[in-house]
């Protein structure tokens, strides 16, 4: 194959353009005269002179120096194509692949054949009036703009509809009408026709008339070219039929391998670049573009080539290996197997996969030629021209080592010829290495946060009011940049949606770009092309056309994408942006690099600060780990975040013992929080590096004598929290009034993390406090506020909370929209601390824009202003400078269940100091406690706080679902302080009750406070017992007064609807008599799926006993019946009973996990562009203008928007049916204590098909794997459930002896990598660890766990007696990756803890 792609040739056709007068040669300026043609092949058109020349592309076509026109035979060919349907007078729809050469196509037809243009990019945000008529005010009247499509339509130019895969449904259709028959209704009330109907008309009446009227007339030359791609292939919104018919198709492939190498000769000097090196280049691309479809490569980009042999010329030292790496990131992008494959074409086309020489200097100078430009040094063989700012050369605190020098070389090189994109983890330093790019170049920034709902008209322009009312265009950051030749950085291209950044692609490709107020800029070289017909800059200007500044630039940043991890950003790297720019991809620094930096910022006599070194080798150790598991907490140890750590332990050198840098790591990772499997791989992690836990140097510490308690006190004008001194100063009276006030009891816990608090707050971070419910967050951070009497701003966030409401509030006043300032942007102007609360209720998409605030005090806000750091405010125009004293202190829950709000943490926890707020130690908690109850006996305060103290642990351990805090326990002691009398059992009940439905919950509870010494809690009767001895004055008591006459079925309604109350109706609730929930008296439970109306419990029990008795028969015969149904005996339900109940529990447990979850994966977005809903405070200028569409509503998500389909999970579950395991069961229960579990895996996943896909197979010495439930056919009742374990069972009993566990774990994870439905999978394997019998070696078992990773994560639970064996194989595993199950009783929660942490 290779051999015939170098062997195509190409053919290269100069064209000429003919007269009839004279034969001609036309110049790349030139115009066209009447009379001149334009012949392709057998077809030849005439052309005309332009009315608007400065709207006919430019410098599309390329031309020899001799004049002739240069265009490829199969441009030609598609050229020829477009001439025939322009004859015909239809509209035409190129296809094909991402990237510029379609367009590029469209706009040498229209260069070659003198037609103006009206381009129109259209995104998911594209509505009815870009496309006909935009309202605005002007002297507080509407006015009616047309825009491109009506513009084309009237003049005669070719409407060009760029990206038409990413409109929505429904907006391009109200263009048929006009495609079809030339006719369309205006907003203003005037009617588009067809030239002939208007001609027609224009016989019997006059232009005015017609005028009057409203009929204008569509020229005969208007045409459509719309450009898209095929949507079976590339995510968008399919071709509405109707649409489609009314199109013409053609698609345009790529060039030949010989046009495509010819014209890559053209872009660089003769012999500038060895063709041997061009056709590897081309080789490799075409080769790729070619693969086979099933490795699901991305499309290569072509286009960019052409900047890659750029990058040679200037550099002949640059390897081939490098170049191809900036245009196609392949390591950043393609998961393990598709690099493999991509690695295997590189070598196999003698391409090395080395890096260019290294770099030793970098120098810049103005440069001696141009003033304007910069001259940049690289070492003594390499030097750059780049057009420079006017800034001046300030100090830079940019660490020059050899690999940050080298990563700055390889941008600089890329800068050179394209815009970039810096692919990197968080805290690798891509804003660092940004900065001093801009640094060297003198230049200016326009910084712009990007985020997911972005609209590509925020990209380019918003619409504001003027100070006398009128709708004018205020230029984004973005543009701003364009005009002034300043760099655009895009930060967080991965957050775009992918039609917003297809607006980027015709500025990126062409340097051109349409705004919305109608202005067009223009690269310098078409702009001075213009000039040169004879326009002038003044001409230019007043037709709305502006030239792009040579030295603008665009420098976008972004976290590389995850091919093999889910969510919607996983692979936002889709072919459309790769062709957009060069991709140079930041790995984290190694061990000596990272030292280095370290020492040189923070470091102390030029030493590293005390107890970071470990810290260092924790990073590296997490990095470097094969265990995915580990790798994936790597970025919370990320380079940003050892420069925190280091500046604190230099700040504290007192604090570098290895308790309190033990402290350190589990509060940046809040260790506390993390699923039980996490966090034991972390503390592993942490030991190997030398980092004593907390539970030993506690020992050490009480032998040698405690510590003093801190204590808070105020001195000399100052606050002391322990060792640690805050100046108080002398604050206004208006400051003081924003110091919270708040009843705090100065517990020794919450003292020490007072000081740990104003530790970080004092050296210049930001905080983030992250726990669960009800343990002090609030009143933490207002204590310490007040202490240090800080005034404060407060917001909280919610699900509703947008970008713009975080930063600004939108108003309307005398019909203009002004903008109030929000609780930050205040706190930032005047210094103040802004407390935001609830952060994980918000969207990651909406707080992610404080990452630039907190990371280098940047923010644009939404009325065109700037947020700067301290000092720089002077530099930049209409700039909010950040006041020296502004911090930001973020408050949020813990991430995961049972909250399932947005994990703030992940997203940006590593530009924030982290703490994790837990409830207090039992001492703490005591000493709280009798501060709100003094006179509550300190036993009884006991009993609760070592009560809830084991409940809190349950929870922690995944056995109960709710987290009982502190704050349920102080509730609880109030009440006991104001009513003494009170019975403790009942109080207690006014916080559990909420369990009292659950009852595998009430069932542990109950335990847990039986233990304790509250037993009467646990039983209902005993609580209405007490109730009932002790009268009331007044009493209300709620009873339906209806009585019960028998059970009964009830009636079925065909509708389903809910029924309540009454005796009517089966499955209703509330009633009475008939089968239903929540009622009395009927025979049994029938759950319809409505609402459930619960009557009393002491209704309830007043039930007759033969009404009762009645039921039971009642029941146990309906019992009968769905037994006789499913098939299934009485004896055979009696036994599956006895492996289903003992794990009732922990199947509730993860079915509530996974209802949660599937509610919060169906929670429905907001939809904007609507006309009726909530008023979207983001276009109120558009509702001045008279639109509709200015409302937003919560619906389901687009399905065609990105074709982002949630994939289920998968789960393999290899279990034991060796003759061992029913050999030894009657020795430990090892074989039933396994069919529990396995009852516990089908029962729990039992109506969550969709968002878990299971089948469980057994190995044994006769096979690996034996079917027992097939994938995507689980058992749907108990008697398939009791059919899978009782063959379990059987083939444990007949099977032979012998050993399949490592056989059947390597094959388990095998076929899982195999399979493509699926993004996360995981391999439970259970074995009895009776491998040394057979010879079987452990490390063979840990290679078979690894052979899916990192699609899939395996797991092995050694179960039975052999404890010394099971030891030593576990030993050998990886760290999180197995466990030995000695006490088989615990085999299903250690079930329940894998499930949690991988699948759930």
């Amino acid at each position: 194959m290779l051999a015939n792609l170098q062997g195509r040739s190409v053919h290269l056709l100069r064209h000429s353009l003919q007269s009839g007068r004279r034969s001609w040669r036309r110049s790349w300026a030139s115009t066209a005269a009447d009379g001149d043609s334009l012949t392709i092949g057998d077809v030849t058109v005439p052309l005309s002179r332009p009315k608007d020349p400065q709207l006919v592309p430019q410098q599309y076509v390329k031309y020899a120096p001799d004049g002739t026109l240069q265009l490829t035979q199969s441009a030609l060919h598609h050229l020829r194509w477009m001439l025939q349907k322009d004859a015909l007078r239809q509209d035409m729809f190129l296809l094909g692949q991402p990237g510029p050469r379609r367009r590029q196509l469209a706009m040498q037809f229209l260069e070659l054949t003198q037609r103006e243009v009206e381009y129109v990019a259209l995104s998911r945000d594209t509505t009815e009036s870009d496309l006909k008529q935009r309202r605005e005010i002007h002297n507080k009247a509407a006015v009616y703009h047309d825009q491109g499509a009506v513009r084309a339509a009237l003049n005669g130019r070719v409407l060009v509809l760029d990206g038409v895969e990413h409109a929505e449904r429904n907006v391009l259709p109200i263009l048929n009408n006009l495609l079809e028959n030339r006719e369309m209704h205006l907003e203003s009330g005037k009617f588009l026709m067809s030239p002939e109907r208007y001609d027609k008309l224009l016989e019997r009446h006059s232009r005015q008339q017609l005028d009057e009227w409203g009929l204008l007339r569509v020229s005969e030359q208007f045409r459509v070219v719309a450009l898209g791609l095929p949507t079976h292939k590339y995510k968008g919104t399919p071709l509405d039929p109707p649409l489609r018919s009314r199109f013409q198709s053609r698609n345009v492939t790529a060039y030949t391998y010989g046009e495509l190498y010819e014209e890559l000769q053209q872009e660089v000097a003769p012999g500038s670049v060895p063709g041997e090196q061009l056709k590897q280049l081309l080789t490799f691309a075409l080769t790729l573009q070619q693969a086979d479809p099933a490795l699901q490569l991305p499309d290569f980009p072509l286009h960019n080539l052409r900047l890659g042999v750029r990058m040679l010329e200037t550099n002949r030292a640059l390897s081939l290996y490098d170049v191809l790496s900036r245009i196609y990131p392949y390591q950043a992008m393609l998961k393990a197997d598709q690099r493999k494959r991509v690695e295997e074409l590189l070598k196999k086309l003698d391409i090395p996969l080395i890096p260019s020489p290294g770099i030793n200097r970098i120098a810049a100078s103005k440069s001696g030629e141009n003033a304007s430009h910069i001259r940049l040094q690289l070492d003594d063989g390499l030097e750059l021209q780049l057009p420079g700012g006017g800034q001046p050369v300030t100090s830079s605190n940019f660490v020059d080592l050899p690999h940050q020098r080298q990563a700055l070389a390889s941008l600089l090189q890329a800068y050179a010829v394209g815009d970039v994109c810096l692919l990197g983890e968080k805290g690798v330093g891509k804003l660092t290495l940004t900065k001093e790019l801009i640094r060297l170049l003198q230049q200016n920034s326009e910084p712009m946060m990007l985020y997911e709902d972005m609209t590509s008209r925020d990209l380019v322009q918003q619409r504001i009011t003027s100070p006398v009312g009128d709708t004018v265009w205020r230029d984004s950051p973005l543009v701003r940049a364009a005009k002034s030749g300043s760099v655009a950085v895009l930060n967080g291209l991965h957050r775009l949606h992918k039609s917003t950044a297809s607006v980027l692609q015709r500025l990126i490709h062409d340097r051109e770009l349409q705004l919305c107020d109608g202005t067009t800029l223009l690269g310098a070289q078409r702009y001075q092309a213009l000039i040169q017909q004879g326009l002038s800059e003044e001409q230019l200007r007043d037709r709305g056309f502006l030239p792009m500044h040579e030295s603008f630039r665009i420098v976008a940043l972004a976290e590389p994408p995850r091919p093999s991890g889910g969510g919607s950003q996983s692979n936002w790297l889709t072919p459309e942006l790769l062709s957009l720019f060069l991709y140079q991809e930041l790995r984290p620094l190694r061990h000596s690099e990272e030292q280095a930096l370290l020492t040189e910022l923070c470091g102390v006599d030029g030493e590293l600060p005390a107890g970071l070194e470990p810290l260092l080798g924790l990073a590296q150790l997490l990095r470097s780990s094969q265990d995915p598991l580990l790798q994936g907490m790597s970025g919370t140890l990320s380079t940003r975040q050892l420069l925190k750590l280091g500046r604190r332990l230099a700040a504290y050198p007192q604090l570098s013992g290895s308790s309190d840098v033990n402290e350190m790591l589990q509060n940046t990772f809040l260790a506390r929080f993390m699923p039980a499997l996490s966090r034991s791989a972390l503390e592993e992690a942490i030991h190997q590096v030398g980092i004593t836990s907390q539970g030993q140097e506690n020992a050490q510490v009480r032998r040698r004598g405690s510590r003093q308690p801190a204590e808070i006190a105020v001195e000399d004008n100052a606050l002391r929290i322990g060792a640690t001194r805050w100046p108080l100063g002398n604050p206004t009276e208006a400051q003081l009034s924003k110091v919270p006030s708040t009843l705090f009891y100065e517990m020794p816990q919450h003292v020490q993390l007072l000081e740990r608090l104003l530790q970080d707050y004092l050296i210049g971070e930001h905080l983030l406090l992250v726990g669960n419910q009800g343990v002090g967050k609030n009143k933490l951070v207002d204590r310490l506020l007040e202490l240090m009497q800080r005034p404060r701003e407060y917001i909280q966030l919610h699900r509703d909370t947008t970008v713009h409401s975080l930063t600004l509030q939108a108003t309307l006043k005398d019909g203009q929209v002004s903008y109030e300032d929000s609780a930050l942007v205040q706190a930032v102007r005047s210094g103040h601390v802004l407390v935001v609360d609830e952060a994980d209720k918000a969207p990651v998409n909406v707080t992610c824009i404080l990452r630039t605030l907190v990371e280098s005090g940047e923010m644009v806000l939404a009325d065109g202003r700037r947020i700067v750091p301290p000092g720089a405010g002077g530099r930049v125009p209409n700039s909010i400078e950040t006041h020296p004293d502004f911090r930001l202190i973020v408050l949020a829950n813990r991430p995961g269940f049972p909250f399932l709000g947005n994990d703030f943490f992940a997203a940006l926890g590593d530009v924030f100091s982290c703490h994790a707020i837990s409830n207090p130690d039992p001492d703490s908690e005591i000493f709280l406690l009798q501060q709100y109850g003094p006179n509550v006996p300190k036993k009884t305060l006991r009993t609760l706080v070592n009560a809830f103290g084991e409940l809190r642990t349950l929870a922690d351990e995944g056995m109960l679902n709710y987290p009982y805090s502190t704050r349920e326990v102080v509730s609880i002691v109030k009440h006991l302080e104001r009513y003494p009398e009170e019975n403790m059992s009942e109080v207690v009940g006014n916080v559990l009750d909420f369990d009292r439905y659950q009852p595998e919950a009430l069932q542990q509870v109950n335990q847990v406070l039986a233990k304790h010494g509250i037993e009467s809690y646990a039983e209902e009767e005993m609580i209405l017992a007490m109730r009932r001895q002790k009268t009331l004055q007044a009493t209300v008591k709620r009873h339906s007064g209806l009585g019960v006459s028998g059970p009964k079925f009830g009636k079925l309604d065909p509708k389903n609807e809910p029924h309540v109350g009454g005796n009517t109706w089966a499955g209703g609730s509330g009633g009475r008599d008939t089968a239903g929930l929540g009622g009395k008296g009927g025979p049994f439970r029938l759950d319809k799926g409505h609402k459930v109306h619960q009557l009393s419990d002491e209704e309830k029990a007043d039930v007759p006993e033969e009404i009762k008795k009645a039921a039971r028969e009642m029941n146990r015969k309906a019992f009968e019946e769905k037994l006789k149904e499913i098939k299934m005996s009485a004896h055979d339900h009696q036994l599956y009973a006895q492996f289903s109940e003992p794990n009732r529990k922990q199947v509730q447990q993860l079915k509530a996990i996974l209802e949660a979850m599937q509610t919060k994966s169906k929670e429905r977005q907001w939809q904007k562009y609507q006309t009726h809903g909530d008023l979207d405070d983001t276009r109120l200028v558009e509702g001045i203008t008279g639109e509709k569409n200015i409302y937003r509503r919560r619906a389901e998500a687009n399905p065609w928007a990105d074709h982002v389909q949630e994939k289920p999970n998968r789960l393999k579950l290899v279990v034991d049916v060796s003759g061992s395991m029913y050999r030894f069961n009657g020795y430990d229960g090892r074989l039933d204590r396994q069919l529990e579990a396995v009852v516990m895996v089908m029962e729990a996943f039992d109506g969550f098909e969709k968002k878990i896909v299971y089948d469980i197979i057994g190995h044994s010495g006769e096979g690996w794997e034996i079917p027992f439930v097939t994938a995507g056919r689980p058992p749907k009742n108990d008697k398939e459930r009791f059919e899978a374990i009782r063959m379990m069972h059987a083939h444990s009993q007949f099977c032979w002896s012998g050993d399949s566990t490592v056989k059947a774990a390597r094959e388990a994870c095998s076929t899982l990598g195999a399979e493509q439905d699926y993004d996360n999978a995981i391999a439970v394997v259970l074995s009895d660890a009776n491998l040394s019998r057979y010879g079987i070696a452990p490390k063979d078992l840990a290679m078979a766990l690894k052979r899916g990773e990192p699609k899939v994560k395996g797991y092995v639970i050694f179960i039975g007696s052999l404890a010394e064996e099971a030891d030593e194989i576990n030993a050998a595993m990886p760290a999180g990756q197995s466990f030995v199950c000695m006490d088989l009783t615990k085999l299903p929660h250690i079930l329940q803890q894998i499930f949690t942490s991988s699948l759930l």
